[in-house]
């Protein structure tokens, strides 16, 4: 059994930053692909960002020059460093992993981004 657990969420004001965790733990032989989604109240969860295991990124229009994925290989840790927040980067955060060829969420930390 695998487990996604994501941290850093919070409130913060417009055009302030954030960093968020996502660490794997339990019986894990290979992660492939991380990334991070967000759903926000009554919309649809959109992909935010993604990181292959060689560190190839992918990141949605919005989000473009202001996101930031990483990874830590040996930590089992992807991460989400956020700059120059907006209202509308309000959201739940989702961590994603292929991990063990299946499929994994974490549980998910909200982010407000408001004065």
């Amino acid at each position: 059994q695998v487990q996604l657990v994501e941290s850093g969420g919070g409130l913060v004001q417009p055009g302030g930053s954030l960093r968020l965790s996502c660490a794997a733990s339990g019986r894990i032989f290979s992660i492939n692909a991380m990334g991070w989604y967000r759903q926000a109240p009554g919309k649809e969860r959109e992909l935010v960002a993604t990181i292959t295991s060689g560190g190839s990124t992918n990141y949605a229009d919005s989000v473009k020059g202001r996101f930031t994925i990483s990874r830590d290989n040996a930590k089992n840790t992807a991460y989400l460093q956020m700059n120059s927040l907006k209202p509308e980067d309000t959201a739940v955060y989702y961590c994603n992993a292929w991990i063990n060829w299946e499929r994994s969420w974490g549980q998910g930390t909200q982010v407000t981004v408001s004065s």
